[in-house]
């Protein structure tokens, strides 16, 4: 799969919950060498795009989301690439926890179940809209710097 800004920040987030969750000291270790080459690839990332070795079109994807928009309203992400990623990693750690709910989903009451898969897809729509406007952010600040050395 092809990388982007927002899908190497979505996965180091994911390593980091990874971690803050284990005690498995196995585990532990190959997370914390996941979490150094996902930092590392983060970095030469960016280094790559700036120095237009990455086209400016393949630092974004065109999102296509295909869902039913009526009932699942979700909200507008916006803001800085750093406000976008906080907000991506709030998500991600709900996300994280309404997840933890489904393995034991026998233990939801009927009432509930619906709430919680409803939850679960907002949280993905809205984890997906960050993904896209980390790349989308980091596309303009590249277009502006090459207009700069330009």
């Amino acid at each position: 799969m092809a990388e982007t800004l927002g899908t190497l920040c979505d996965k180091l987030t994911i390593v980091k919950l990874k971690q803050y969750h284990s005690e498995d000291s196995g585990s532990l270790a190959s997370l914390t060498d996941q979490a150094i080459q996902l930092r590392n690839e983060i970095d030469e990332f960016v280094a790559a795009a700036l120095n237009r070795i990455i086209p400016l079109e393949k630092l974004t994807f065109a999102p296509n989301k295909v869902y039913k928009k009526g009932g699942n309203t979700i909200r507008e992400i916006d803001g800085s690439i750093g406000e976008v990623f906080s907000l991506l990693i709030e998500i991600n750690c709900t996300l994280w926890h309404e997840q933890e709910k489904v393995y034991e989903f026998e233990r939801i009451p009927a009432e509930e179940k619906d709430k919680v898969v409803k939850h679960l897809a907002i949280l993905n729509l809205e984890r997906n809209q960050c993904i896209d406007k980390i790349d989308k952010g980091f596309r303009l600040v590249v277009e502006s710097v090459g207009q700069i050395i330009e």
